[in-house]
């Protein structure tokens, strides 16, 4: 049998940042306003009846590399390392998907793949089947084993579906608020790939080093689930742009790169574009952009996202 679970990319629209553990213990709390994409990742996990697996004894690893090992401390995907370590599990092939590119993406890719491995070997295991939560709680147990800096929202935001508030205090989530999805039915929003890549480690590193200079952030993000709900969408852009330069004033890392430079001021000169950011920690990844309907023009390829209502899934073929 084949396993597959899918669990889509998040895209953070306001207080990223302030789901860092060490901003949330030194201020006590945190909220993030994201959204689950119509990008998403993929597993799939077998167990040959008679090759690699079972007579081979060996873990096959697909990703962008092949990796093919006696036992699970020698793989190098960390996702899959800790995953399979957690479950202690036998011999298995694991390919791993995704519909945008997962390296220092800013759209938390390795969360997103952790889930759906999650999800796929529970199926595989026949064990009761995991909430959501409880995916999203081990999920983000398990990346802290390889990221001590990883923030909350991560794990949460691309595992439960929907555009929603989440709102954390010392230790973790503590509060989901579901939004209005008719800001989707406003403007379009694209992804721009910038063709820079980079350790998201080391920009949380940097962050958490700027911990005081986060707070104007989780003031944004109050305000602009305020506006949400009043369906201002005016102040609503005004909000993202405000965000955006809260965002680069955090650290000069996150707009480090001269090519992020660069893209950065073509799009805050471009006519059609209403406001934008780049997503995730920064340095690297997808700029998004907002834009009225069928109207942007821009001097870069990119792909039009839309609001994906489900988290994670999974299927046994």
């Amino acid at each position: 049998m084949m396993y597959v679970a899918t669990c889509p990319l998040r895209i953070a629209l306001f207080g990223g940042s302030t789901d860092n553990p060490y901003f949330v213990e030194k201020y006590g709390r945190g909220a993030v306003i994201n959204f689950t994409s119509s990008l998403k990742t993929y597993i799939t996990l077998h167990e040959d009846q008679l090759g690699f697996n079972k007579e081979g004894k060996k873990y096959l690893v697909n990703y962008s590399r092949r990796e093919e090992t006696n036992t699970i401390q020698e793989i190098q995907n960390d996702v899959v390392r800790v995953a399979l370590e957690h479950f202690k599990c036998p011999p298995i092939s694991i390919s791993m998907k995704s519909d945008a590119y997962s390296q220092g993406s800013g759209l938390a890719s390795s969360s997103a793949y952790t889930i759906a491995l999650i999800k796929a070997i529970t199926m595989f295991n026949g064990q009761r089947p995991m909430t959501d939560v409880e995916i999203c709680q081990l999920s983000y147990q398990l990346e802290i084993i390889v990221n001590k800096y990883a923030g909350y929202q991560d794990p949460y935001g691309c595992g439960i579906g929907g555009f929603k508030r989440m709102e954390f205090e010392r230790g973790g989530i503590s509060k989901f608020t579901f939004l209005s999805h008719d800001l989707f039915e406003q403007f379009d929003m694209h992804l721009i790939f910038t063709g820079v890549t980079r350790n998201a480690e080391d920009v949380c590193k940097d962050v958490t080093a700027n911990i005081d200079k986060i707070r104007p952030l989780l003031d944004t993000a109050d305000e602009a689930f305020d506006i949400l709900v009043q369906k201002d969408y005016d102040k609503f852009l005004h909000l993202i742009r405000q965000g955006w330069i809260q965002k680069k004033n955090v650290s000069s890392v996150i707009t480090g790169n001269q090519v992020i430079k660069d893209m950065d001021k073509t799009l805050e000169e471009n006519d059609t574009v209403l406001a934008h950011r780049l997503c995730g920690a920064g340095n690297g990844g997808f700029f998004l952009t907002f834009s009225k309907k069928n109207t942007l023009k821009i001097p870069f390829h990119c792909v039009k996202v839309d609001m994906e209502p489900n988290g994670v899934t999974g299927q046994i073929l």
